[in-house]
């Protein structure tokens, strides 16, 4: 896949899915701006990774559920990349988990906007700096097809509402924006450290017919492809990658 001086934005660039993201981007000749929140040491190897390699790349701490820190992500890349022509957007997560009794409406707000609102501002911010054979690849989930695990109620119905703006986006900025969403199942990485027990996590690998977890560089990969002319016709879609536990 070739994207040699592309301008890539990676939004939660700082660990797992974004961060493999934003190397696999750079690998493919993107000049890539990683935004992070709280994971620097991350984001920051990664710039030096890529710089290391003769790419070029910065990292900007900022908040996507801040329309303020969104749009100066925006603006910085501009400025000192040169455009945008690849919108990755990682950011997101499930918190905690809430059941029902638990479900309070300011985490409800707290998740929607995390996932959703998120979403929804660096579109606007960035699309007008986007052209012709740009792409916008989101990071949906597994969740928003099958509801999610105990406690995801906000999680899932989020992730539900990445994958209808997926489809409208597509309609609205297309032809000239291709817009698409990834929808990992289970994936090694943090999210399932911290919310996955471990014996649920050797359940589930057991059960897909590749009787593995997934990497973050696997879901990179398919971000990578979505974001490239090879994916020329390929919009409006919510792609699964999930060793075949779910087929949609």
């Amino acid at each position: 896949m070739n994207l040699k001086n592309k301008v890539a934005i990676v939004t939660g660039g700082g660990r797992d899915i974004g961060r493999a993201t934003a190397l696999r981007l750079a690998q493919a000749g993107c000049k890539v701006a990683i935004n992070y929140h709280s994971s620097a040491e991350g984001a920051d190897s990664a710039v030096k990774e890529i710089i290391a390699g003769g790419g070029e790349a910065f990292a900007m701490q900022g908040d996507m559920t801040d329309e303020k820190a969104v749009a100066d992500l925006v603006k910085k890349t501009v400025d000192t990349l040169g455009g945008i022509n690849v919108l990755a957007h990682v950011t997101g997560g499930l918190v905690a988990r809430k059941p029902l009794p638990e479900l309070t409406t300011e985490h409800w707000n707290t998740v929607m906007n995390l996932n959703a609102a998120s979403f929804l501002f660096l579109c606007r911010a960035a699309v007008p700096h986007m052209g012709d054979g740009d792409a916008i690849v989101v990071t949906a989930s597994q969740a928003g097809r099958d509801g999610g695990g105990p406690g995801s109620l906000a999680y899932a119905a989020s992730k539900g509402a990445v994958m209808t703006m997926t489809r409208g986006l597509a309609k609205e900025l297309g032809p000239g924006i291709r817009v698409n969403s990834v929808c990992p199942g289970m994936i090694d990485t943090d999210f399932h450290n911290t919310f996955t027990k471990p014996e649920v996590r050797t359940n589930v690998a057991n059960a897909t017919p590749l009787k593995r977890e997934g990497t973050p560089e696997d879901v990179a990969n398919l971000i990578c492809y979505l974001a490239s002319d090879q994916a020329a016709f390929v919009t409006g879609t919510n792609m699964d990658i999930n060793g075949g536990m779910v087929f949609s």
